[in-house]
């Protein structure tokens, strides 16, 4: 297999290889197995979240970040602490 980068792939690459120590050939074994979620290579240290995530418990999120809207508006002068039915409030 043939991988082609751009300069500043290569420079990224070669630099942390260099910080890690690591040949540049495992930092991109280990990136195709997390990208992949692949499990069980003991060459590569796994996660929870990349077990979660090969099991199919979760799932990554489709876009980054996006603005949550509210489901209910509270009425004037009312907040979510007077909604609680306990009186163990403080």
């Amino acid at each position: 297999m043939n991988l082609r980068l751009t300069p500043e792939m290569t420079s990224a690459l070669q630099a942390e290889a260099d910080r890690t120590g690591k040949s540049q050939q495992e930092i991109l074994r280990e990136a195709v197995v997390r990208h992949l979620h692949l499990v069980g290579d003991g060459d590569v240290p796994v996660s929870d979240r990349d077990r979660a995530r090969a099991a199919h418990v979760v799932t990554p999120a489709r876009v980054a970040y996006r603005r949550a809207t509210p489901r209910i508006r509270l009425p004037k002068g009312v907040d979510s602490l007077e909604l609680l039915d306990r009186d163990d409030r403080f």
